[in-house]
Protein backbone atom coordinates (compact mmCIF):
# COMPACT_ATOMS: atom_id res chain seq x y z
CA UNK A 1 0.00 0.00 0.00
CA UNK A 2 1.40 3.30 -0.91
CA UNK A 3 2.62 5.81 1.55
CA UNK A 4 0.46 8.37 0.50
CA UNK A 5 -3.07 6.31 1.10
CA UNK A 6 -1.59 4.93 4.46
CA UNK A 7 -0.97 8.86 5.76
CA UNK A 8 -4.68 9.20 4.44
CA UNK A 9 -6.30 6.53 6.29
CA UNK A 10 -4.27 7.39 9.61
CA UNK A 11 -5.50 11.05 9.27
CA UNK A 12 -9.39 9.62 8.11
CA UNK A 13 -9.36 7.69 11.21
CA UNK A 14 -8.18 10.63 14.03
CA UNK A 15 -10.84 12.88 11.91
CA UNK A 16 -13.31 10.15 12.55
CA UNK A 17 -12.21 10.03 16.44
CA UNK A 18 -12.51 14.23 16.53
CA UNK A 19 -16.47 13.43 15.87
CA UNK A 20 -16.87 11.23 18.31
CA UNK A 21 -14.95 12.84 21.02
CA UNK A 22 -17.28 15.81 20.18
CA UNK A 23 -20.54 13.58 20.78
CA UNK A 24 -18.77 11.49 23.47
CA UNK A 25 -18.91 14.70 25.70
CA UNK A 26 -22.01 16.23 25.65
CA UNK A 27 -25.53 14.29 26.33
CA UNK A 28 -26.63 12.37 23.10
CA UNK A 29 -29.17 9.42 22.31
CA UNK A 30 -29.22 5.92 21.66
CA UNK A 31 -31.47 4.15 19.16
CA UNK A 32 -31.55 0.69 18.93
CA UNK A 33 -30.57 -1.26 15.77
CA UNK A 34 -32.75 -4.05 14.07
CA UNK A 35 -30.69 -6.53 15.75
CA UNK A 36 -31.05 -4.82 19.13
CA UNK A 37 -27.41 -2.94 19.32
CA UNK A 38 -27.23 0.38 19.78
CA UNK A 39 -26.34 3.29 17.23
CA UNK A 40 -25.39 6.98 18.48
CA UNK A 41 -24.56 10.17 16.79
CA UNK A 42 -21.38 9.44 16.84
CA UNK A 43 -21.14 6.03 15.17
CA UNK A 44 -23.32 8.05 12.18
CA UNK A 45 -20.60 11.27 12.03
CA UNK A 46 -17.49 8.65 12.72
CA UNK A 47 -18.89 6.82 9.34
CA UNK A 48 -19.46 9.61 7.50
CA UNK A 49 -15.74 10.92 7.45
CA UNK A 50 -14.72 7.88 6.87
CA UNK A 51 -16.60 6.73 3.99
CA UNK A 52 -15.99 10.16 2.25
CA UNK A 53 -12.18 9.78 3.40
CA UNK A 54 -11.49 6.76 1.83
CA UNK A 55 -13.57 7.55 -1.71
CA UNK A 56 -11.45 10.17 -1.73
CA UNK A 57 -8.31 8.30 -0.85
CA UNK A 58 -8.59 5.40 -2.45
CA UNK A 59 -11.54 5.99 -4.99
CA UNK A 60 -11.47 2.22 -6.69
CA UNK A 61 -11.60 0.22 -3.74
CA UNK A 62 -15.55 -0.61 -2.20
CA UNK A 63 -15.91 -0.19 1.61
CA UNK A 64 -17.86 -2.44 3.84
CA UNK A 65 -18.92 -0.74 7.14
CA UNK A 66 -20.69 -1.92 9.97
CA UNK A 67 -22.89 1.87 9.44
CA UNK A 68 -22.80 1.53 5.60
CA UNK A 69 -24.74 -0.17 2.75
CA UNK A 70 -24.94 -4.10 3.02
CA UNK A 71 -23.18 -5.58 -0.32
CA UNK A 72 -24.79 -8.96 -1.82
CA UNK A 73 -22.38 -11.76 -1.18
CA UNK A 74 -22.65 -12.44 -4.96
CA UNK A 75 -21.52 -8.81 -5.65
CA UNK A 76 -18.64 -8.81 -3.15
CA UNK A 77 -17.44 -12.42 -3.55
CA UNK A 78 -15.94 -10.75 -6.74
CA UNK A 79 -13.73 -8.51 -5.04
CA UNK A 80 -10.11 -8.35 -5.03
CA UNK A 81 -9.46 -6.49 -1.81
CA UNK A 82 -12.25 -3.94 0.14
CA UNK A 83 -11.70 -1.34 3.02
CA UNK A 84 -12.89 -3.32 6.15
CA UNK A 85 -14.45 -0.72 8.57
CA UNK A 86 -16.49 -0.21 12.06
CA UNK A 87 -16.68 3.37 12.73
CA UNK A 88 -17.28 3.25 16.31
CA UNK A 89 -16.02 -0.21 17.47
CA UNK A 90 -17.90 -0.63 21.51
CA UNK A 91 -20.41 1.70 21.21
CA UNK A 92 -21.61 0.05 24.54
CA UNK A 93 -18.33 1.22 26.06
CA UNK A 94 -18.89 4.48 24.61
CA UNK A 95 -22.45 4.92 26.40
CA UNK A 96 -20.46 3.73 29.29
CA UNK A 97 -18.09 7.01 29.09
CA UNK A 98 -15.15 4.36 30.29
CA UNK A 99 -12.99 5.36 27.77
CA UNK A 100 -12.84 2.01 25.91
CA UNK A 101 -13.87 2.48 22.05
CA UNK A 102 -12.23 2.58 18.84
CA UNK A 103 -12.08 3.33 15.42
CA UNK A 104 -11.10 0.66 13.18
CA UNK A 105 -9.91 0.46 9.64
CA UNK A 106 -8.79 -2.59 7.66
CA UNK A 107 -7.54 -3.18 3.97
CA UNK A 108 -8.48 -6.63 2.80
CA UNK A 109 -6.85 -8.12 0.14
CA UNK A 110 -7.69 -12.03 -1.56
CA UNK A 111 -9.02 -12.92 2.05
CA UNK A 112 -6.94 -11.76 4.88
CA UNK A 113 -6.19 -8.25 6.37
CA UNK A 114 -2.83 -6.77 5.53
CA UNK A 115 -3.43 -3.39 6.94
CA UNK A 116 -5.51 -2.13 9.97
CA UNK A 117 -5.51 0.99 12.10
CA UNK A 118 -7.42 0.69 15.52
CA UNK A 119 -7.57 4.25 17.07
CA UNK A 120 -8.70 4.92 20.98
CA UNK A 121 -9.94 8.74 20.65
CA UNK A 122 -10.25 9.39 24.42
CA UNK A 123 -6.66 8.45 24.95
CA UNK A 124 -5.50 9.82 21.88
CA UNK A 125 -3.71 6.22 21.08
CA UNK A 126 -2.88 5.14 17.72
CA UNK A 127 -2.29 1.31 16.62
CA UNK A 128 -1.26 0.57 13.13
CA UNK A 129 0.22 -2.59 11.62
CA UNK A 130 0.65 -3.97 7.99
CA UNK A 131 2.40 -6.98 6.39
CA UNK A 132 5.22 -4.98 5.13
CA UNK A 133 5.69 -1.90 8.02
CA UNK A 134 5.56 -4.18 11.10
CA UNK A 135 2.87 -2.86 14.31
CA UNK A 136 3.24 0.59 16.19
CA UNK A 137 1.69 2.38 18.65
CA UNK A 138 1.56 5.96 18.49
CA UNK A 139 0.25 8.40 21.57
CA UNK A 140 -0.46 11.84 21.31
CA UNK A 141 -1.38 10.91 17.72
CA UNK A 142 -3.13 13.91 16.76
CA UNK A 143 -0.52 16.19 17.39
CA UNK A 144 1.68 14.24 14.96
CA UNK A 145 -0.28 14.73 11.99
CA UNK A 146 0.33 13.91 8.97
CA UNK A 147 1.54 10.71 9.98
CA UNK A 148 3.44 8.88 7.88
CA UNK A 149 5.72 5.70 8.44
CA UNK A 150 8.68 7.68 9.15
CA UNK A 151 6.92 9.62 11.61
CA UNK A 152 5.66 6.22 13.09
CA UNK A 153 9.24 5.22 13.14
CA UNK A 154 10.34 8.12 14.98
CA UNK A 155 7.56 8.61 17.14
CA UNK A 156 5.84 5.23 18.02
CA UNK A 157 6.70 2.45 19.76
CA UNK A 158 7.22 -0.96 17.80
CA UNK A 159 5.20 -3.74 18.98
CA UNK A 160 6.36 -7.07 19.17
CA UNK A 161 3.86 -10.00 20.96
CA UNK A 162 5.81 -11.46 24.36
CA UNK A 163 5.68 -15.37 24.69
CA UNK A 164 4.34 -16.62 27.87
CA UNK A 165 7.78 -18.20 30.00
CA UNK A 166 6.11 -18.88 33.59
CA UNK A 167 3.41 -17.06 33.43
CA UNK A 168 0.27 -16.53 30.70
CA UNK A 169 -2.07 -13.30 30.23
CA UNK A 170 -5.65 -13.77 29.12
CA UNK A 171 -7.87 -11.46 27.54
CA UNK A 172 -11.49 -12.06 29.10
CA UNK A 173 -14.00 -10.28 31.21
CA UNK A 174 -13.77 -10.77 34.72
CA UNK A 175 -17.56 -10.42 35.54
CA UNK A 176 -19.01 -12.50 32.53
CA UNK A 177 -16.78 -15.12 31.65
CA UNK A 178 -18.08 -17.97 30.01
CA UNK A 179 -17.76 -21.59 30.42
CA UNK A 180 -15.80 -21.97 27.12
CA UNK A 181 -13.23 -19.21 28.43
CA UNK A 182 -13.07 -20.60 31.97
CA UNK A 183 -12.16 -24.30 30.06
CA UNK A 184 -9.77 -22.70 28.20
CA UNK A 185 -8.10 -21.31 31.32
CA UNK A 186 -7.95 -24.17 32.98
CA UNK A 187 -6.34 -25.90 30.45
CA UNK A 188 -3.31 -23.40 30.49
CA UNK A 189 -2.96 -23.63 33.92
CA UNK A 190 -1.64 -27.28 33.04
CA UNK A 191 1.14 -25.41 31.04
CA UNK A 192 1.91 -22.51 32.65
CA UNK A 193 2.85 -21.96 36.65
CA UNK A 194 -0.05 -18.63 36.94
CA UNK A 195 -2.79 -17.77 34.68
CA UNK A 196 -3.84 -13.78 34.86
CA UNK A 197 -6.86 -12.43 33.33
CA UNK A 198 -6.99 -8.84 32.03
CA UNK A 199 -9.65 -7.27 30.59
CA UNK A 200 -10.43 -4.22 27.59
CA UNK A 201 -13.57 -3.08 26.03
CA UNK A 202 -13.80 -2.98 22.19
CA UNK A 203 -10.90 -4.05 20.09
CA UNK A 204 -8.23 -3.11 22.70
CA UNK A 205 -7.86 -6.78 23.26
CA UNK A 206 -6.42 -7.35 20.10
CA UNK A 207 -4.29 -4.26 20.81
CA UNK A 208 -3.33 -5.72 24.81
CA UNK A 209 -1.96 -9.02 22.54
CA UNK A 210 0.02 -7.00 20.06
CA UNK A 211 1.97 -5.01 22.30
CA UNK A 212 2.60 -8.08 25.21
CA UNK A 213 0.49 -7.07 27.57
CA UNK A 214 -1.42 -10.48 26.91
CA UNK A 215 -1.25 -13.82 25.28
CA UNK A 216 -4.26 -15.15 24.66
CA UNK A 217 -7.36 -13.53 23.46
CA UNK A 218 -9.76 -16.46 23.61
CA UNK A 219 -13.47 -15.31 21.97
CA UNK A 220 -16.27 -17.50 22.60
CA UNK A 221 -19.06 -14.75 21.77
CA UNK A 222 -20.25 -13.52 18.44
CA UNK A 223 -18.52 -10.95 15.94
CA UNK A 224 -18.51 -9.66 12.85
CA UNK A 225 -15.99 -9.17 10.19
CA UNK A 226 -15.66 -5.28 11.06
CA UNK A 227 -15.15 -6.41 14.69
CA UNK A 228 -12.30 -7.99 14.11
CA UNK A 229 -10.09 -7.11 10.36
CA UNK A 230 -8.08 -4.15 12.13
CA UNK A 231 -7.46 -5.76 15.13
CA UNK A 232 -5.95 -9.19 13.57
CA UNK A 233 -3.75 -7.18 10.92
CA UNK A 234 -1.84 -5.40 13.87
CA UNK A 235 -1.60 -8.48 16.05
CA UNK A 236 -0.02 -10.22 12.69
CA UNK A 237 1.94 -7.94 11.95
CA UNK A 238 3.04 -7.80 15.46
CA UNK A 239 4.18 -11.73 15.38
CA UNK A 240 1.13 -12.84 17.01
CA UNK A 241 -1.57 -15.10 15.13
CA UNK A 242 -5.56 -14.88 15.03
CA UNK A 243 -7.02 -18.50 14.36
CA UNK A 244 -10.43 -20.11 13.62
CA UNK A 245 -12.02 -22.14 16.59
CA UNK A 246 -12.63 -24.99 14.64
CA UNK A 247 -10.15 -25.94 12.49
CA UNK A 248 -7.08 -23.73 13.88
CA UNK A 249 -6.60 -22.30 10.71
CA UNK A 250 -5.78 -18.59 10.04
CA UNK A 251 -8.90 -15.99 10.03
CA UNK A 252 -10.44 -15.20 6.98
CA UNK A 253 -12.79 -12.32 5.44
CA UNK A 254 -15.28 -11.79 3.01
CA UNK A 255 -17.53 -15.20 3.99
CA UNK A 256 -21.32 -15.16 2.83
CA UNK A 257 -21.88 -15.47 6.55
CA UNK A 258 -20.27 -11.69 8.35
CA UNK A 259 -20.46 -13.02 11.66
CA UNK A 260 -17.95 -14.51 12.94
CA UNK A 261 -17.72 -18.07 14.24
CA UNK A 262 -14.93 -18.88 17.40
CA UNK A 263 -11.61 -17.81 17.13
CA UNK A 264 -8.65 -17.07 18.88
CA UNK A 265 -5.68 -14.88 19.40
CA UNK A 266 -2.77 -15.60 20.74
CA UNK A 267 1.33 -14.85 20.57
CA UNK A 268 2.40 -18.56 20.40
CA UNK A 269 0.96 -21.97 18.79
Amino acid sequence: MSLNITSAVIKIAIDAGREIMDVYRRDFSVEQKEDDSPLTEADKRAHNIIARGLAEADPETPVISEEGNAYPYEERKQWASFWLVDPLDGTKEFIKKNDEFTVNIAKIEDRYPVFGIIYVPAQDTLYIGGASMGAYKVEKASALEPIGEEALKQHGVKLNVSVPETAAHVVASRSHMSEETEAFINNLKETYSAVDVVSAGSSLKFCLVAEGKAHFYPRYAPTMEWDTGAGQAIVEAAGGEVIRHEDSRRFDYNREEQRNGWFLVQTVK
